[in-house]
């Protein structure tokens, strides 16, 4: 199928209200639900002509052999739903300022972006980065929970000790603690791991990964520093 639009610059042309009822939902007004009650994820597939909630995944999005499927862009109701966290960043972040950022993988390839004074807008995925940074899956462990970050924080502090110059004092206490007691814990514990792996990519560690193809490059976009 041709997929709706992913790329950040259509979302200029786009619609980015979130349907708040299915028969709000078309092909450039693709976000939904407003709010729970009532509501389906087959509304979504009917409305945009598909089988599945795996035809509105990118490329990207889709299983590894490290990971399960990541969540659809376009559902919008649930912990591990991205959609409206895709929104706000696109108004309050990406569209205004569009002139001045650069957008990758859409404008270039991340060596050719990063450049004195340029700001990148990338994409990073905590859930692809935990394997590159090695921490396992077993034994089973859960990011919601402290305990869980204590266990992948050992693996995190392994990165720093092997990174003397990035200076991570300041954070090893933290990730020692498992990011704290409280619910936001896991969203901290996240943001170090996207941060450790964008740094990998940075620092030529790890290659971008974006494959060589149009349409990734055009529309899908991809996953910084996750293989093709």
């Amino acid at each position: 199928m041709a997929k709706p639009w992913v790329s950040p610059t259509s979302a200029l042309a786009c619609e980015l209200d979130v349907a708040e009822h299915r028969n709000d939902i078309a092909i450039d007004r693709p976000f939904y639900p407003m709010r729970p009650g009532g509501t389906q994820r087959r509304h979504l597939f009917d409305a945009l002509g598909v089988g599945s909630g795996r035809e509105l995944l990118r490329r990207c999005e889709r299983a590894t052999a490290d990971r399960g499927d990541a969540c659809m862009l376009f559902w919008t109701l649930g912990g591990n739903q991205v959609g409206k966290a895709a929104i706000s960043g696109w108004r309050e972040i990406i569209i205004p300022n569009v002139s001045e950022l650069a957008l990758w993988p859409f404008d270039g390839s991340f060596a050719e972006l990063t450049k004195p004074g340029a700001t990148v807008v990338a994409e990073t995925y905590p859930g692809d980065v935990y394997g590159q940074l090695g921490i396992p899956r077993r034994p089973v462990w859960s990011k919601r929970q402290q305990s869980g970050r204590r266990f992948a924080g050992a693996h995190l502090l392994r990165w720093l000790a092997d990174r003397p110059h990035i200076g991570g004092a300041a954070l090893e206490a933290a990730i020692t603690d498992g990011f704290g007691v409280d619910k936001t814990g896991e969203d901290r514990f996240d943001a170090v791991v996207g941060l450790f792996g964008m740094i990998d990519v940075v620092e030529r560690r790890r290659t971008e990964g974006v494959p060589n193809d149009d349409d990734v490059a055009t529309w899908e976009g991809w996953i910084l520093g996750q293989r093709p």
